[in-house]
């Protein structure tokens, strides 16, 4: 017993220190890099190092103190590379990789009603959405993108997708007022989201959204009982407003007041809101929003090829909104790449207003991580390198001669580096790609599927757009 006894005072005394004194392995640490934070403070480490164990980050410093303090199960040498958090897109249709250049060259109006509605009427099934998601999640994580916000339809496969891929996702089930590919009725949209929520409960990865498509596709009586459902079951609502001045107008004319305004007179707002494109909120409503604490997916290739327009990004950061961005779906971007992505939104708004300063490179990136993950209501688990945050993060090699020289790391990443240049991708603390090999997905697999459905939509003579 008192052998017993000494060996549980040892124990107290040491912790968890192994005989050495040094403490037991960690899962990971990506050492030597330039760790680019994001934090509030926007903190820069010269050679730092990210310890990760569990699938939280447990220590960021100088990777020397690192070395001493850690020994790990892995090891990942990021000297001259950049080491920051994954890419946020807050908004997309992943499975539209299917359309990818089905119907290019085309007012909103005429693409969607004309073209892709068509098309997904006569190729979108369960088997489908997996396919196209698979591409998406294939050229997302070779692309720096660790989670994403989707509406789409299927959502149950996207999210059976996402999981196996090991992806973080924000995946809401489209509901519309007419008959869809999985749903004949609101109502019925409405009992598939109430599965998937109980499904995909407490998920390490996959969280589960209500998402009435737009103000104009649904009814105040759907996107009333939209909100009603969010609120029971504690999900996020994911929405398209304000996308083109001819919603506006058409809003405005049916109702009285333009979408915002309209969705607040619903009581729409409230818990968390991501509200994609938002190109034309009037001052009054960049307000409300503000009050509402509403997040805004921000999709600037997607606005500009589809000739939407510039939303005010400037003015709705000043008045303290979550800005994100967004790539929306490969049908009307045509990629999926946050890279390209954080390049336009910061041009987009220089050229648009003839003002080099509109837009920083720092705040783009915040946009595309952090801003991104506050959008989508998960800033305290991802967005930026914190202890005790989910370790999700890219791994980007500095080793190519776009890339050199470099001066300030977040033109850098704005506007010289490209998707391609993302070397190592971590999700919850899980290497999903590595040394652009991916892990978790059959990349030639995926494609091949892909190929394959694609040569039947174009086999086919009833889908407008078609060559």
């Amino acid at each position: 017993m008192k052998v017993l006894n000494l060996v549980f005072i040892l124990f107290l005394i040491v912790g968890c220190r192994n005989v050495n004194g040094a403490t037991p392995p960690v899962d990971l640490i990506i050492a030597d890099g330039l760790v680019v934070s994001m934090d509030d403070g926007m903190t820069i480490l010269e050679h730092g190092s990210v310890v990760v164990d569990r699938g939280v980050i447990v220590a960021i410093g100088p990777s020397a103190s690192m070395e001493k303090r850690y020994t790990a199960a892995q090891n990942i040498d990021a000297a001259g590379k950049v080491i920051m958090p994954g890419l946020v897109n807050t908004h997309t249709h992943a499975a539209m990789t299917l359309f990818r250049g089905l119907a290019d060259d085309l007012p909103l109006d005429t693409w969607l009603t004309k073209h892709i509605w068509p098309a997904e009427a006569q190729f979108i099934t369960a088997a489908s959405v997996r396919t196209g998601a698979n591409l998406a999640l294939a050229e997302m994580i070779r692309s720096g993108t660790t989670t994403f916000s989707d509406m789409y339809f299927f959502a149950d496969e996207l999210a059976q997708a996402s999981k196996k891929a090991g992806v973080r996702a924000v995946v809401a089930q489209a509901v519309l007022d007419f008959p869809t590919p999985d749903s004949k009725s609101p109502e019925e949209s409405f009992t598939t989201i109430e599965k998937l929520a109980s499904k995909w409960n407490n998920d390490p990865l996959i969280t589960i959204a209500v998402g009435p498509h737009s103000p104009y596709t649904c009814s105040p009586d759907t996107l009333k009982s939209a909100k009603k459902l969010a609120d029971a079951l504690g999900l996020p609502l994911s929405i398209h407003v304000a996308e083109t001045r001819e919603e506006v107008s058409d809003i405005t004319v049916k109702y009285g007041v333009p979408p915002f305004e309209h969705l607040d007179h619903l009581g729409f707002f409230g818990g968390t809101v991501i509200v994609a494109h938002a190109v034309y909120p009037t001052a009054g409503e960049i307000r409300l929003m503000a009050e509402r604490r509403v997040g805004v997916a921000h999709n600037p290739e997607s606005n500009m090829k589809l000739a939407s327009g510039v939303a005010p990004v400037p003015e709705m950061l000043r008045a303290g909104i979550a800005v994100g961005l967004g790539t929306d779906g490969a049908a009307s971007n045509n990629n999926l790449d946050m890279f390209k992505e954080m390049n336009a939104a910061a041009l987009l708004q220089k050229v648009s207003r003839l003002d080099p300063t509109a837009m920083s490179a720092r705040d783009t990136v915040k946009a595309a991580t952090i801003g991104g993950a506050k959008a989508l209501g998960l800033e305290k688990r991802i967005g930026s390198l914190e202890e005790g945050k989910r370790a999700d993060l890219i791994v980007i090699d500095l080793n190519s001669p776009h890339l050199i020289p470099l001066y300030n790391v977040y033109s850098q990443l704005v506007y010289a580096a490209h998707g391609t240049d993302v070397e190592t991708v971590i999700i919850n603390g899980k290497v999903v790609m590595k040394n652009r090999k991916l892990l978790t997905l059959d990349e030639e697999m995926v494609m091949q599927e892909a190929r394959k459905l694609a040569l039947k939509i174009v086999e086919s003579n009833s889908v407008a757009g078609v060559p």
